[in-house]
């Protein structure tokens, strides 16, 4: 026994003990651990893992399908993922800049409605043609998703109030005060969600002819993965993001040095706010057309997980945030191929969730083992 676990530490220092590459190997190490666990939970449901696997990457158009419906291909399920994607990307950035700072912003969901209805009731439902109003929906949304996120970096600086507490909050004043609005003003009687917006307000070209395929092509991903690397940028290179590092590590310390914590919490939270805009505004109004009453977009939770996942990290959000668009997306299919509930995707995200939070945990571990290792070599 006392060979086995000395083994398996020699083994963990070997995989994980490089601390350059921690950022990557342990994220890696969570992903697989969160795969075999979500294994096991469909072994217990008498399904198999590898077929369900296999499922939600056809579902995402990563690989091909047996067989495809008229004007569909691999390529129709990749454009139509990469559109479920960007807000999802947008979204783990949004929580990125906040942990970055120190916060929690758990009320991405919230910021992304609000902005979503507002940017609908101004654009979306106007009459202005598709030159002016695609920008528009991309100028409103940041106002308005920086304007919450502002409020609750606000309420931070000047009453000390706990910003997932603000944030759960304004997640539900934000679902039933629009709820109530679409379901007394601009519901559509047959689908029961808020009537759609105009063709020329839509971030994603609907149906678009490409050869004999009908594509939904997404013209916010690009923005949405430039937007990753300015927000790395941003973070890694410049005085106000070395000053939110210095505040999210210590506040204390930032004020000794002379930063200003106030300011640089509530400018945390506005671009961790105006990030979750651009979400809510390519969800939507670009992956959706419309806005369903008294429901929280998953996405805004599930970017807890891909922002964790890569160490808030934002190149590393491009990577995690595509695997777990993977999971959520291929979901649908895996259902209807592998007769496995859709639930089961929600539940390998949330094991992943729970991995990624463990990171510092196996972080400190491994070194407890390497220390442990160099003591063996030592007294040998």
């Amino acid at each position: 026994m006392k060979g086995i676990s000395h083994g398996l530490k020699k083994g963990m220092v070997r995989l994980l003990g490089d601390e350059r590459r921690q950022s990557v190997t342990i994220p890696l190490f969570a992903i697989v651990l969160s795969l075999l666990a979500g294994a096991v939970v469909i072994l217990f449901l008498g399904k198999n893992p590898a077929a369900a696997y296999q499922n939600l990457l056809q579902g995402s158009g990563i690989l091909p399908k047996p067989t495809y419906a008229g004007y569909k291909s691999i390529l129709t399920d990749f454009t139509s993922f990469m559109n479920a994607w960007t807000p999802m990307l947008f979204a783990s950035l949004s929580v990125a800049v906040a942990l970055r700072a120190g916060l929690f912003n758990i009320g991405v969901s919230g910021q992304m409605l609000t902005a979503g209805f507002l940017t609908t009731l101004i654009v979306g439902y106007s009459s202005l043609a598709a030159p002016i109003a695609k920008p528009m929906v991309l100028v409103v949304g940041i106002v308005a998703g920086a304007a919450v996120g502002g409020l609750i970096g606000w309420l931070k600086h000047q009453f000390n109030i706990n910003e997932v507490v603000s944030s759960i909050m304004i997640n539900y004043i934000a679902q039933y005060v629009i709820s109530f609005f679409i379901n007394t003003y601009f519901v559509n009687p047959v689908s029961r969600q808020s009537n759609a917006v105009s063709k020329a307000a839509r971030l994603t070209l609907m149906d678009t002819p490409v050869g004999n395929l009908k594509m939904d092509i997404p013209l916010g991903i690009v923005l949405a993965v430039i937007t990753a690397f300015l927000v790395k940028f941003l973070l890694d290179r410049t005085v106000f993001g070395y000053e939110i590092k210095c505040v999210g590590t210590s506040k204390n310390a930032a004020r000794y040095a002379g930063i200003n914590v106030g300011r640089n919490v509530v400018a945390s939270m506005v671009i961790s706010g105006a990030l979750a805009g651009l979400a809510g505004v390519t969800y939507y109004l670009g992956y959706f057309g419309s806005i369903q009453p008294r429901v929280l977009p998953s996405t805004g939770f599930d970017a807890i997980a891909v922002s964790l996942l890569a160490n808030s990290n934002p190149v590393g959000i491009i990577f995690s945030s595509f695997l777990i668009t993977i999971i959520s997306k291929g979901s649908t299919y895996m259902n209807s191929s592998s007769g496995l509930e859709s639930e089961i995707a929600s539940v390998i995200t949330g094991v992943i969730l729970l991995f990624s939070a463990c990171g510092a945990f196996i972080r400190y571990k491994v070194k407890g083992f390497k220390d442990e290792l160099e003591e063996e070599r030592g007294k040998s």
